[in-house]
């Protein structure tokens, strides 16, 4: 049946039930899509900028205005996470070279799933999850099928989550906030632990990797393709692409917006950190046909358009369209069946 807009009508006895089904879907996507962002728009009233926010602000941005994108994810080795990957074990912690006003976070925290029989050299998937993730469980199901198909997966507990939540804060709230330098550097401190955790693999035999990321782990995700390229596949499940788009328009950041404005902190300002912050400013070093965005056609927060821009940008790369919003549970099995059909898995 035809039920694209402009087509001759079906007969009235038939109707057209896919469109319906998609019109109530679109609709309980924008609610969940308006409760969230209400939510996190409500969560950001605890933060405030000092007084001298566009001063360190103008400084940070001079300051790495001047670095490379490797240059700025450079990652020290650290020859402890090494000796404890070859000791199989299930938990990795290590300090992060990023030191923050945090304890808890400036210790990096990675669960390792390693498939049977593969041993440390399988290839790796590295799991990524979205801002403020509640519950690991999932994650751990989704480990447990790429074990199932030879491959080992680290999960990086990602800047200010799960064991890095400083006491008196939510789980991620401190990842995004108006504090557009914390921020960045929390985004830094996640792709520099994740090329510390392919260098201590690399260093047991690990030759092959892979990113499945979402919404802000997605967004670190292609952050780390800038300065790595031994990927079979990079799956970004609606990644935060456009730092422009997410600060200035999401509704996701209302309250951040209306803080950086009080500061006289200009959308100019913001756009010197792009070259490292911002994906699609930017471009891979690993291949892009590599690259799998994966989009919801009813996201109001990542708009379609948005993951649709960069897909064209960064030429070569697949887009993959799924029905629902930012948030919902259709996108994961679809992913991993694009992959499975790609012979990515």
């Amino acid at each position: 049946m035809n039920c694209r807009p402009g087509a001759s009508p079906a007969p009235p006895r038939t109707g057209c039930p896919a469109s319906s089904s998609a019109l109530l879907q679109r609709l309980a996507s924008g609610t969940i899509d308006s409760l969230i962002c209400g939510s996190l728009n409500l969560l950001h009233t605890r933060h405030r900028l000092n007084g001298r926010g566009r001063e360190e602000m103008v400084r940070y941005a001079a300051e790495c205005g001047r670095l490379t994108p490797q240059e700025y994810y450079a990652a020290p080795y650290e020859p402890n996470l090494a000796k404890t990957l070859v000791n199989g074990h299930a938990t990795i912690a290590w300090n992060s070279p990023i030191r923050t006003h945090f304890a808890a976070n400036n210790i990096a925290h990675a669960e390792f799933f390693q498939s049977r029989g593969g041993g440390i050299r399988a290839p790796t998937v590295l799991l990524l999850h979205a801002l403020m993730s509640t519950s690991r469980h999932g994650h751990r199901r989704c480990a447990e099928r790429f074990n199932e198909l030879g491959w080992n997966v680290c999960f990086l507990h990602l800047p200010y989550h799960f064991s890095r939540v400083p006491r008196g804060y939510w789980n991620g709230e401190l990842a995004i906030t108006c504090d557009l330098i914390r921020n960045a550097e929390g985004l830094r401190q996640g792709v520099i632990e994740l090329r510390q955790l392919m260098s201590g693999l690399r260093e047991h035999g690990c030759r092959e990797f892979a990113v499945l990321a979402t919404s802000y782990g997605g967004w670190v995700g292609a952050l780390l393709t800038l300065v790595e390229s031994d990927f079979r596949f990079v799956a970004l499940m609606s990644p935060i692409v456009n730092v422009e788009h997410a600060i200035w328009q999401s509704p996701a950041a209302r309250r951040i917006r209306r803080e950086l404005r009080r500061a006289n902190i200009e959308p100019s300002l913001v756009a010197r950190h792009f070259h490292l912050s911002s994906p699609l400013h930017t471009q891979p070093l690993c291949d892009p046909a590599r690259v799998l965005f994966v989009t919801g056609e009813f996201d109001s927060i990542v708009p379609a358009g948005e993951i649709e821009a960069i897909q064209r940008k960064w030429r070569g790369s697949e887009l993959l369209r799924v029905q629902q919003g930012h948030f919902g549970h259709r996108m994961m099995p679809e992913t991993i069946a694009r992959l499975k059909q790609r012979g990515d898995l």
